[in-house]
């Protein structure tokens, strides 16, 4: 894992056209490793045009199971986001909320660097054993 943020934005929607102009900025991004991308299961991820273009471009799909936001890296970064810039702040305007989201963002590598070490790992409670009690 590299700890690099390679980011798409728009203020629209996203699709399959979004998810696409990702894999080609990480594909772009050339890190001479192999590359597995993990999402959910947004239908616009697992669309045809969407894999064609990751098999195209080398890059594997690796797709999380339902109702799974703890495994994923994304929302441990967005709470992050959330909370470094958006919790109990007033933005005058649009330009100004996006501006703190960016500087969040562009601050990752270097201001946040030492939470981020510690936030995006691939080390997860797991739960061996466990007795399940019928209702």
């Amino acid at each position: 894992m590299t700890h690099r943020l390679i980011r798409v934005t728009n203020d629209g929607y996203i699709n399959a056209e979004s998810v696409c102009t990702l894999l080609r900025s990480v594909a772009a991004a050339g890190v001479g490793l192999p590359i597995t991308m993990v999402l959910d299961n947004a239908r616009y991820q697992k669309c045809a045009v969407v894999q064609t273009l990751a098999s195209s471009l080398g890059i594997e799909l690796l797709y999380l199971p339902s109702y799974s936001p703890n495994l994923n890296l994304i929302e441990r970064l967005w709470r992050f986001v959330r909370k470094q810039s958006l919790d109990s702040i007033y933005y005058e305007d649009f330009a100004r909320f996006t501006a703190a989201i960016d500087q969040c963002l562009d601050n990752l590598s270097t201001v946040h660097k030492r939470e981020m070490e510690t936030l995006m790992t691939h080390k997860f409670q797991t739960f061996g054993n466990v007795p399940l009690l019928a209702a």
